[in-house]
Formats: structure tokens, C-alpha cells, sequence
């Protein structure tokens, strides 16, 4: 992914509304982000609870969305994250849910996913060995350029491509 400043990362939201925007933070090691390493950007903001982003390049373009985590919790002991395919406890697998841009957002059309509950796909899939026995069983880097397509599509399944 190509660096970005914080400014930038504002720019390209895609589904946010003036006031998400108002309120949205980045994550605290921002600066710190080795964009050489970065496939795409997710993190749960530090100061809304529910509420995370994520920043992935589509069509050469950055493009950020806002995620809404939905309440509740799940009965289920592990759950299976659609982004990175790892599974996890069922408590660390939440339902996130993203407005769709433009005017169906408008009228309240989402698209939704279940993602890590703490957006740490980025780095679950560069584990070495699987987290559970069931999990997919392919090497680090076919799973980071997986994961990377999947949220790919996921951004631009919002943005409505």
C-alpha cells in the first residue's frame, strides 16, 4: 500500500458522513504504520466504541470505509473471519456492517462481514502455523495476498463495484 498521511487517509473515506468524519481517529501508531509492509489498513478507533475503518487500494486509488461492529454477542465457541479466514474464538469474530456510498447509503443500504473483532487480520495471516486444526492450511504469503484480495472486494463491494 502506498504511504499516506493522515490527511489523505480522511480524504479517501468513501462512506463516511460529516460528522463520522468529525469524530473518526486514527489509530495511535499511525506514524509508526511500515507502509512497504501494509497490505491494507484496519483498525478499531480508540475513542467509539463499535466503530473501526479500513483503507485498502482499489482500482489504484485509496479508498477508506467506516465499519460499524454490531452488538451482542455470539452463543457459538469459534467463529471464522471472512477477511483473513482464521479461526478464532467466537467472542474475537464480530458481524461488522458498512453503509454503502453514494445514494444507496443514503436510503440505509449495508453490506456486512464477519471480521476479527479487533481488525487484526493484517497481522493473524502472517502467522506461521494456523490457529485452529480445521483452518485453511496454505503458506503466509498466500494467505496475505488472499486476505488482501477479500478486503479488496469487501471496500469495493461498498463502494459499490
Amino acid at each position: 500500500m502506498r504511504a499516506m498521511t493522515e490527511h489523505e487517509v480522511f480524504d479517501a473515506f468513501a462512506n463516511a458522513t460529516d460528522e463520522e468524519l468529525r469524530i473518526a481517529s486514527l489509530p495511535h501508531d499511525f506514524p509508526l504504520v511500515e507502509w512497504d509492509h501494509t497490505d491494507f489498513l484496519a483498525w478499531a478507533d480508540p475513542h467509539a466504541r463499535g466503530r473501526g475503518y479500513i483503507a485498502a487500494e482499489v482500482d489504484g486509488d485509496v479508498t477508506a470505509i467506516v465499519l460499524r461492529r454490531a452488538n451482542g454477542t455470539s452463543g457459538v465457541r469459534q467463529s471464522f473471519c471472512n477477511l483473513c479466514r482464521t479461526m478464532q474464538p467466537g467472542n474475537q469474530v464480530a458481524l461488522f456492517t458498512a453503509r454503502r456510498a453514494g445514494g444507496e447509503g443514503v436510503h440505509g443500504n449495508s453490506i456486512g462481514t464477519y471480521i476479527c473483532a479487533d481488525l487484526s487480520c493484517h497481522e493473524n495471516v502472517r502467522l506461521a502455523m494456523p490457529l485452529a486444526p480445521n483452518e485453511y492450511r496454505t503458506s503466509v504469503d498466500m494467505k496475505i495476498d488472499n486476505t488482501a484480495k477479500r478486503v479488496r472486494r469487501f471496500v469495493a463491494q461498498v463502494l459499490g463495484a
